[in-house]
């Protein structure tokens, strides 16, 4: 039986940053433990591989939902990351904070600490923007980040001019003052490398003595004495090992993983947990439950110029850009494909943005709805103008489907549940459509593939949505945090478990409303503010 001061569940975007800073303390012994393996592949460390890690067998968790009404009974695919490194070794690379008004909502709803102004130093502290620093931003941190623009496909600029056209604010960095407008996404690379949290946080950190990181290690449940955690049992090299911590494990395994190893664990539903031979440890139903995720679709076009489409697809095209890669670190290999877009609002009586655009320069119509297969685009040029809901209303859960901590849990998003989320949806294809007329992008336009210019009545481009809509990628609030567990919350404004002692959670899944876009960066800032409130109290 091995001990530490503080057990790490996953080593993802939070769990990356919580052991490096913990660690920080040398009086404080941290464990990580990891159910994936090294993050020193390709189709990790250089950036456009993320396309290959999309469906890697041992990269990738490669979950599916339960078919699902919204999408027309559709799967969704949910790519989460089982790598060093999490899901920020996999992701797209975009770089978004957030809006200042979801985190006061946070606040708001009985969480402090959790505002804006409270989290913003915390936003400032983990980055390096290449740019600079000032008020809003960071010029220090792990994680690098990096503007697009001057290396963005020319496309993405026509993208941008014509959305200026059609009445859009040009904003130079969703990340400053203020996350509305149109513009380019920065991305989280360093030196033409992927700039993950295992990159900016673990790997350094690693050299310390008091520092220990175990891969392919698959949590089995958390040990609890009562109602205190005291270790973890975990699953390696098929032998069950006992790691006990004696101050605190922390889990940081993700929107599914965490309540996963919660409700295996005895952490949930008793009227769930027990026809599964499970003994309720801690009575709490909402384990699972509030679970959020952005969706969205895309307008796709053929082009009359040249896309990435002639880059990426033929053989020996991308032998020249994996040259142009090898030699300078730059290229396309060196970028994201979400390279553009912007946060706007979907009609003038919007407080604020709630829809989310992107252009890629690229097309991919031959796959599968969510599948981006960034090697195998179509044979034509094409590119693609897509949108997703930046505070979707839509409620689902999960559940685990048997003690086995190595089958997937039951995912049922419900996607759409919620009426007001297709509405505004369907909405913004008249938005993208207008900005899509504007030059100098309509002049590059030969014609809408999908889905159609004569596709224009509420019930065909309703069809196409339930067809056409996909996962973004971005699963959260299983394990919401509030002051008040009869009110559904998990863990506390602390990120303690409600009724237990010694166990926190700090990831994406604590969170309370999904933040507008993507998550990286909430995830890292969430590890930031969990490392704090763990050493105020060690």
């Amino acid at each position: 039986m091995d001990h530490c001061d503080v057990v790490v569940v996953g080593a993802g975007s939070a769990g990356c940053v919580v052991a490096a800073r913990l660690s920080e303390r040398p009086d404080l012994s941290v464990t990580v433990l990891e159910a994936g393996g090294s993050d020193r592949s390709v189709w990790v460390r250089m950036p456009i591989g993320y396309g290959g890690a999309f469906y890697h067998p041992t990269l990738n968790w490669r979950y599916y939902t339960e078919p699902d009404e919204g999408l027309g009974g559709r799967k969704a695919y949910w790519p989460r990351g089982k790598v060093v490194g999490g899901s920020s070794s996999i992701n797209a690379m975009v770089y978004i904070r957030g809006q200042a008004a979801d985190y006061d909502g946070w606040a708001a709803a009985g969480n402090p600490g959790w505002s804006y102004r409270d989290l913003l130093p915390y936003f400032r502290k983990l980055e390096t923007n290449l740019p600079g620093g000032d008020t809003w931003r960071g010029d220090s941190g792990p994680i690098t980040v990096r503007d697009v623009a001057d290396d963005a496909h020319p496309l993405s600029h026509a993208f941008v001019a014509a959305a200026e056209k059609a009445g859009f604010l040009r904003n130079p960095d969703f990340n400053g003052a203020d996350q509305e407008g149109v513009g380019f996404y920065q991305i989280t690379t360093r030196g033409g490398l992927r700039c993950s949290a295992a990159t900016g946080y673990l790997h350094p950190a690693l050299k310390r003595p008091n520092l220990r990181l175990v891969t392919h290690a698959t949590v089995m449940r958390v040990l609890f004495e009562g109602r205190r955690a005291v270790g973890v049992e975990y699953l390696k090299d098929g032998t069950t090992h006992r790691l006990m911590a004696r101050r605190e494990v922390v889990l940081s395994a993700g929107a599914i993983g965490s309540p996963q190893i919660l409700q295996l664990s005895g952490v949930g539903d008793p009227e769930r947990l027990g026809p599964l031979g499970i003994a309720t440890t801690v009575n709490a139903p909402a384990v699972g439950r509030n679970l959020m995720d952005h969706v969205g679709f895309d307008l796709v076009y053929e082009s009359k110029v040249p896309t990435l489409n002639a880059t990426l697809g033929p053989l020996l095209a991308r032998g020249r850009a994996g040259l142009h890669y090898l030699l300078t670190r730059g290229g396309p290999l060196s970028l994201s494909v979400n390279q553009a877009g912007g946060f706007v609002r979907g009609d003038a009586g919007r407080a604020r943005p709630n829809l989310q655009l992107y252009f890629s320069p690229l097309s991919y119509t031959r796959a599968v709805p969510g599948k981006r297969r960034l090697t195998a685009p179509d044979s034509f040029p094409g590119f693609m103008l897509g949108i997703s809901n930046c505070h979707p209303k839509s409620r689902g859960w999960l559940h685990i489907r048997s003690v086995d901590p190595t089958a997937p849990p039951e995912i049922h998003p419900h996607y759409f549940s919620a009426p007001e989320d297709l509405e505004e949806l369907l909405d913004s294809v008249a938005l993208m459509r207008a900005i899509a007329a504007e030059p100098p992008l309509a002049s590059a336009i030969l014609r809408e593939l999908a889905p159609g210019p004569d596709v224009t009545d509420r019930d065909g481009l309703i069809h196409y949505i339930r067809e056409r809509t996909t996962s973004v990628f971005h699963p959260s609030g299983t394990c919401r945090m509030g002051p008040d567990p009869s009110d559904g919350a998990v863990v506390d404004p602390t990120l303690k478990l409600h009724g237990a002692e010694g166990l926190r959670v700090a990831d994406a899944s604590i969170m309370p409303a999904i933040t507008a876009g993507n998550l990286n960066a909430p995830s890292l800032m969430i590890g930031e503010k969990a490392s704090d409130l763990i050493r105020a109290d060690l």
